[in-house]
């Protein structure tokens, strides 16, 4: 039984990147998706796309590489965990190498980057990492 499904997306991206795969899946979620979405705004993956097989929700992401065939995510870190969530008021929200990278915040507003909340002036569970 799958705990984290945030940490197992994580995991297949990071996976997939060292073995060069194209595309990825995994099984989906509403809030898969949304990071999904987040990531491909932010340039980090080409598409994210949610299907349906024999009743089970799964999602395919296309990865990114750059020219020279390195994967366009150099890190992705699962930061709230299950047995330690991390929360942040707007003020003190993670910068990701001092701006070149997003932080996944989940807010009362839905998912978002650590950008669109700072502007916001929401804070919320900091999910992740990504440069």
């Amino acid at each position: 039984m799958m705990m984290d499904r945030i940490a197992d997306m994580l995991t297949r991206i990071r996976n997939a990147q060292q073995a060069g795969l194209e595309k990825v899946e995994m099984p989906g979620s509403n809030t898969l998706v949304s990071i999904a979405q987040i990531l491909k705004a932010e340039g980090y993956i080409q598409g994210g796309k949610p299907y349906n097989y024999k009743g089970h929700r799964y999602l395919r992401l296309t990865l990114r590489y750059d020219d020279e065939g390195q994967p366009v995510i150099r890190e992705i870190k699962r930061v709230s965990k299950s047995g330690r969530r991390v929360y942040a008021p707007a003020t003190e929200l993670p910068r990701v190498r001092n701006g070149y990278g997003i932080a996944v915040i989940s807010t009362s507003q839905g998912l978002m980057t650590d950008k669109d909340a700072r502007a916001k002036n929401i804070g919320g569970e900091v999910l992740c990492t990504v440069f």
